[in-house]
């Protein structure tokens, strides 16, 4: 069977750093696990229970642990679902899915159902806000409300404008000083105390241990988008070389009917 991580002890590493940070969590949480036609999916179920339901889903070679400690100012009002994502560091079956394509909303549509709502609410950053556009092209119908910040799939920069992220990537690779993996980062982090302990950690040993992912979800398709009416707060970043936030924003306005 194919595996995401290169190593089995690599493996255990970053489980273990999931564990560790999940066990940070203010609020109680519990396990809950969803079969799809692409393996079984891994959710944690958190926050407030009589609240709003939330499907929250996490950034690209990150992890739904490391993510929540980031999300707490949604604990206190949302009922969440956070998804490991399919194919990516976590729980989730190890099966990758294309980043062209529509596979991922096909994947989201089954958690949905598997969780047995008819409709619910979604948030997402980055890689994960690519998976929730996605979404909103397979099943409109099921969709309540959405939130997506610094979003792939909307309006991508070209593959040369994350040049500035490979080199010292490579040097990382050939090195494994901080320092690169630091450089590697800056470009997304803009200043090095943005770079919390947190961050670094689940960045490091996604790459020290994960094959990691390089292709985010691809632009999604203007009529498809379209048929999406659900509301939609789309925050983007002006200085993100990965998604610069005019580009996104121009495009939001185009193809979300709801913006």
């Amino acid at each position: 069977m194919k595996t995401i991580y290169k190593s089995e002890k690599g493996k255990e590493e970053v489980l273990n750093l999931y564990d560790s940070q999940l066990s940070r969590l203010l609020a109680p949480w519990k396990d809950v696990y969803v079969d799809t036609s692409f393996g079984k999916t891994h959710i944690i179920e958190t926050g407030n229970l009589t609240g709003i339901p939330l499907l929250v889903f996490h950034g690209g070679n990150a992890t739904t642990a490391y993510n929540l400690l980031t999300c707490d100012f949604i604990m206190n009002d949302f009922h969440i679902y956070a998804v490991d994502m399919v194919g990516h560091p976590g729980k989730s079956a190890e099966t990758s899915l294309p980043s062209r394509g529509y596979d991922y909303g096909k994947w989201v549509s089954e958690v949905i159902g598997g969780l047995k709502y008819d409709k619910i609410s979604l948030f997402g950053g980055s890689f994960g806000a690519g998976v929730i556009a996605k979404t909103m092209c397979v099943c409109p119908n099921k969709i309540n409300r959405v939130v997506l910040y610094v979003p792939s799939g909307i309006k991508n920069a070209l593959a040369i404008k994350s040049s500035s992220m490979m080199l010292p990537m490579i040097a990382y690779w050939i090195t494994r000083k901080d320092k690169w993996l630091k450089k590697c980062m800056l470009p997304m982090a803009i200043t090095e105390d943005n770079i919390t302990k947190d961050i670094y950690e689940t960045a490091k040993l996604s790459i020290d241990h994960v094959k990691i992912k390089k292709g985010m979800p691809s632009n999604v398709d203007e009529k498809l988008m379209k048929k999406c009416t659900a509301p939609t707060l789309v925050m983007a970043a002006e200085k993100d070389c990965l998604f610069p936030g005019n580009g996104v924003i121009e495009r939001a306005k185009i193809i979300i009917p709801q913006l």
